[in-house]
């Protein structure tokens, strides 16, 4: 039976660069957000967003990301509702992935709100990345071209490190990105192992 380890942390904490070196050793990775984007142009996600935001997130019928961000990242309501319609589809498409890759005896769900969206019930041990505020921050400004201001606002909306320390299984500390591929390798040989 395959173990389904889920990756989570905060916005900056490093959890897509952890993920690529999990892939890089062989392990099948599910990266939530990068799905999520896919399933946000879908013809049925948009006709979904259209009836809850209407016309405002659009361009000439195109979705503007942005609009949307600014809308949910300052409205928990809005969040809400753009959670509710994204995450069963989310849902979905991981267990048909998780099908095409049953036959690996672990595989790894990378996702910001592992949490928030219930998903962390679905896996088997639950890994949490966390980093200083100040290098999240940094690192988001940098990724994104944006301002400490906006980064901190994304943080605010996320569970803190502490609540996700809580209830997972496993911590890495990703201060030294070499010292926490190494973390990250001798968890993944003790998940193998147990």
């Amino acid at each position: 039976m395959t173990k389904i380890i889920g990756l989570t942390g905060g916005i900056g904490s490093g959890k897509t660069t952890i993920a690529k070196h999990i892939k890089s050793l062989g392990i099948p990775v599910y990266i939530a957000d990068d799905e999520a984007k896919k399933i946000l142009l879908l013809p049925e996600t948009l006709i979904s967003l259209k009836l809850v935001f209407g016309d405002a997130i659009f361009d000439n019928e195109t979705l503007n990301k942005d609009k949307l961000s600014t809308i949910v990242f300052n409205d928990s309501q809005k969040l809400e509702q753009l959670n509710q319609i994204i995450h069963p589809a989310v849902k979905r498409d991981f267990e048909n992935w998780l099908i095409a890759n049953k036959n690996h005896p672990i595989v790894v769900k990378e996702a910001a709100i592992l949490f928030e969206s219930g998903s962390y019930k679905d896996c088997d041990v639950v890994i949490t990345i966390v980093a200083p505020l100040n290098s999240r921050i940094n690192r988001v400004i940098k990724r994104d071209n944006t301002n400490s201001e906006a980064v901190l606002n994304r943080i605010n909306n996320q569970w803190a490190d502490e609540m996700r320390i809580e209830k997972s299984d496993y911590v890495i500390e990703n201060e030294d990105i070499k010292i926490a591929f190494g973390q990250t390798e001798k968890i993944l040989k003790k998940i193998l192992n147990q």
